[in-house]
C-alpha cells in the first residue's frame, strides 16, 4: 500500500523543513511512504528548499491559484503516481506529523474513506473564545448541510482513501475543507475523525486575514455548494415559503369582505401583494424544476467522469507497479 503525504506550500521556505521533519518514516500496513509539495506560485527558495531535502514529488503553479486547486493538483497527482492513501498536511507544521499514522489506520483497515483530524478547539491556545464559538457553529452547520458528523470541518489534517480520491471534484477557489466534505457526505463515502495534536503557530494564516473574511468566504462556499447538490429543495422550501404567505393574505382578504362586502375596495394592496407573493411562488417552482433537471445532468455527467477517472487511475496504478516491485 502506497501513501502520499502531500504538502500544499505558499512561501514555505522557512517552514518546510520542520513539516519535513515531523513526518513519519515508517507506519503499519503501509508499504510505502512517499512527499509531495503542491507549490501555489511561490517567490521564495520552496522549491530549492523541497528538491534538497529529497521531497518524491513537486506540482507547480507558475502563480498563485489559490489552496482549493492546489489541493486538487495534488489529487491528480498523487493518482497518477498510484497512490493508495493521500495525507494532506499543511506547510506550517500546524498538525503533529506522528498522528498521521491514527489518520491512515481506518482506511488501511477498509473501514474509512476519508478521516479527518479533529484539533482541540476547546483548548486550543491560539484560538480566541470567539473563534471558538465560531469554529463550533460553523462545524455545525456543516454537518446540517452534509449529513455528516465532523466535528472539526475547517481541519486541513486529512487522510483520502483512492476511492476518495476519484470523487473528490473541487469548484472553490478558497479552500477545499468544507466542499469535500459536502461532496463525500453527498457521495455516501464514509466518513471518520480522530482527535490529533498541534504544533506551535509558526506563522500566520495566509488564507484570511481575519475572522470576518473567513467567515465571508466559508458561508459563501456553503451555499454555492449546497446551491450546486441541494438546490431543488431550496428553490422548493422558498416557493412554499411564498406560497403560504400568499394564501395567508388571500385568506385574510376573503375573511375581511364576508364581514363588510363595502370595505372590499380598501383591501386591494393585500390582493396586490398576495399577487406578487403568489407569482413568486410560481417562479421559485419553475426555477426548482430547471435547478433539477440541471442537477440530473450534472450527476450523469459525474458518473462519465467517475468512470474515465477509475479508468486512469487503474492505468496510473498498472503503470508505476514495476516501481513498487523494485524500488
Amino acid at each position: 500500500m502506497k501513501l502520499i503525504i502531500q504538502i500544499p506550500c505558499y512561501n514555505e521556505e522557512k517552514t518546510l523543513p520542520l513539516t519535513l521533519a515531523d513526518l513519519p518514516k515508517s507506519i503499519k500496513g503501509v508499504d510505502r511512504i512517499e512527499t509531495q509539495i503542491v507549490d501555489d506560485g511561490s517567490t521564495d527558495g520552496t522549491i530549492e528548499t523541497a528538491k534538497r531535502l529529497g521531497v518524491n514529488h513537486i506540482v507547480r503553479f507558475k502563480h498563485n491559484k489559490g489552496l482549493a486547486m492546489a489541493f486538487k493538483a495534488g489529487v491528480d497527482n498523487a493518482l497518477a503516481q498510484g497512490a493508495d492513501i493521500l495525507v494532506n498536511t499543511d506547510g506550517d507544521n500546524q498538525y503533529c506529523g506522528a498522528d498521521i499514522a491514527k489518520l491512515v489506520e481506518p482506511i488501511v483497515n477498509g473501514t474509512s474513506d476519508m478521516v479527518i483530524g479533529c484539533r482541540p478547539i476547546d483548548t486550543h491556545p491560539e484560538f480566541s473564545f470567539f473563534k471558538k464559538k465560531l469554529q463550533r457553529l460553523g462545524s455545525w452547520v456543516l454537518r446540517k448541510v452534509s449529513n455528516t458528523t465532523v466535528e472539526d470541518a475547517s481541519s486541513g489534517f486529512r487522510a483520502y482513501s483512492r476511492e476518495a480520491m476519484i470523487h473528490i471534484n473541487v469548484f472553490s477557489s478558497f479552500s477545499y475543507c468544507l466542499e469535500t466534505i459536502i461532496q463525500a457526505g453527498y457521495d455516501n463515502l464514509k466518513i471518520t475523525t480522530c482527535d490529533i495534536r498541534i504544533n506551535r503557530r509558526t506563522r500566520p494564516s495566509r488564507l484570511f486575514r481575519n475572522l470576518i473574511q473567513y467567515l465571508w468566504k466559508s458561508g459563501k462556499t456553503i451555499l454555492n455548494i449546497f446551491l450546486l447538490y441541494r438546490s431543488t429543495q431550496l428553490f422548493s422550501f422558498l416557493s412554499l415559503i411564498f406560497l403560504l404567505a400568499g394564501f395567508a393574505l388571500v385568506a385574510r382578504y376573503l375573511f375581511l369582505i364576508s364581514f363588510s362586502s363595502s370595505v372590499a375596495g380598501t383591501f386591494w394592496p393585500t390582493i396586490v401583494l398576495a399577487g406578487v407573493l403568489l407569482a413568486i411562488s410560481f417562479q421559485m417552482f419553475l426555477t426548482g424544476l430547471l435547478a433539477s433537471l440541471i442537477s440530473s445532468n450534472r450527476k450523469l455527467s459525474e458518473e462519465v467522469l467517475l468512470k474515465l477517472r477509475k479508468m486512469e487511475s487503474k492505468s496510473s496504478r498498472e503503470a508505476v507497479q514495476p516501481q513498487r516491485e523494485n524500488p
